[in-house]
């Protein structure tokens, strides 16, 4: 347990306490908050936000009128575009060596019925929020549709935080939700690449992130294993580990993270190209295992160098995404908790029935097919994906009557939490029979 607590430290109470800090400031005085947020740091033509943009949406605010750089670098567009490319990068490597390592939780039959169970936990979600928008009339769903995949997510410590608490931890449905939860960010980051683009695509940028991946690949992981075979103590391999470190592999994420922003790909997924690039260990024990920090690969060791790093970053992410003014509340806020706390928990247990009973997958030994249900409502927490989704699918300028959408959509994976209490009520009223060990 101390092992989970000291990751969901780590990674979400500044998080949190960033999300609190943006409420308050936010509903005390908003103008000054968002002054903040959109501060600029740098006018320059190489990165940021359309200058256009900027001036039209936030200009006034600074007294700007006409700006003779192309692009402006303000404060919320390091932090969401720069910076968080580094917490997708440590989900990225998460979701790699599940999949890639022979004893990857998302490989073989074992992954089976998780997988099938993922894939209900984003089209339920995805069914009921398009559906609820529709039955609302066409203003709704015209204003909000954009935001289909905001209830999709999962945040995965919290969600594995609460499942433990619910199932106990050595009940086999913890297991099963963090290979669905570790399946849903890698459909996320998927997600996020192909349908909410950062600007006008042009794909032909994505040769540079491919060619840096391909280069530094070679160059530094494939090349010292070639000249050491036959070599016990690999002195070419040892060298580079040694003497260039991570270096290679950040010059070639700048790279790539420039190819993305300029394909018009949102650029927090730019690093995701290098991660499987980087020398791994033969084995990984999975995010919440002690045994994990004693790894001493290339991926391990930088993944342990932006701990620190990314809990500042989460922090300041909480910030500058989560001030939204409570009079926002509206329809895109209970569209998207419906989503979460309705349409998962639905999604799992449907199709996770299917893949146990119809297709012959089966369960888990010692996990009922009600414990789906209960999975459901524990990953129904959104929170850090589904507040990153709502920030990249809406204009800020997007309004439903006096109601700005994004502010209210951002509202609902706030409020998502509230899944952790139905989750505990979940498994009382379906008798879970927690197994601690």
């Amino acid at each position: 347990m101390y092992r989970v607590w000291n990751f969901v430290t780590n990674y979400s109470i500044l998080l949190i306490l960033g999300a609190l800090i943006a409420l308050v400031w936010a509903n005390i005085d908003a103008h000054s908050y968002h002054i903040v947020v959109e501060y600029p740091l740098w006018l320059n033509n190489w990165v940021g936000v359309e200058t256009s943009y900027w001036l039209k949406s936030y200009g006034a605010d600074y007294g700007m009128t006409e700006v003779s750089t192309e692009k402006v670098l303000s404060f919320h567009y390091l932090v969401n575009d720069v910076l968080m490319a580094f917490f997708f990068a440590i989900a990225a490597k998460e979701v790699w060596e599940a999949v890639i390592l022979r004893n990857g939780s998302l490989r073989g039959r074992k992954a089976a019925t998780p997988l099938f169970a993922t894939v209900g936990g984003m089209a339920g979600p995805i069914t009921v929020y398009l559906g609820l928008a529709y039955f609302l009339g066409s203003e709704t769903y015209d204003a909000v549709a954009r935001g289909w995949a905001i209830p999709t997510a999962t945040d995965i410590a919290f969600s594995y935080l609460v499942g433990r608490l619910v199932f106990g931890a050595g009940h086999p449905a913890v297991r099963f939700l963090l290979l669905l939860a570790i399946a849903d960010d890698a459909a996320g980051l998927i997600i996020l690449a192909v349908f909410y683009p950062s600007g006008e695509l042009a794909p032909e940028w994505l040769l540079l992130s491919v060619a840096a991946a391909a280069a530094v690949y070679f160059l530094f992981n494939r090349l010292p294993q070639i000249m050491d075979r036959g070599k016990e103590t690999r002195p070419t391999s040892t060298w580079v580990r040694k003497r260039l470190s991570f270096w290679p592999y950040l010059i070639a994420g700048c790279l790539s993270w420039y190819g993305f922003q300029e394909a018009g790909i949102h650029p927090a997924l730019g690093l995701l190209p290098i991660v499987p690039t980087i020398p791994h260990a033969d084995r990984a024990f999975g995010i919440f295992s002690e045994a994990e920090q004693y790894l001493t690969d290339l991926l391990n060791h930088i993944e342990h160098l932006l701990k620190h790093p990314v809990e500042v970053v989460l922090f300041f992410f909480g910030l500058l995404n989560a001030g939204v003014e409570f009079s926002s509340i509206g329809s895109p806020t209970w569209l998207v908790l419906a989503g979460l706390m309705i349409g998962k928990p639905l999604g799992v247990l449907l199709f996770g029935w299917i893949a146990a009973g119809p297709m012959k997958l089966g369960l888990p030994q010692g996990m009922r097919v009600v414990d789906l249900f209960v999975v459901g409502c524990v990953s129904a927490i959104g929170f850090t994906v589904s507040l990153f989704i709502a920030s990249v699918a809406f204009d800020s300028s997007v309004m439903l009557g006096d109601i700005p959408v994004q502010e209210a959509a951002k509202m609902g994976a706030l409020f998502s939490f509230a899944a952790a209490i139905l989750s505990i009520i979940a498994g009382k009223v379906t008798r879970v029979q927690k197994q601690d060990g």
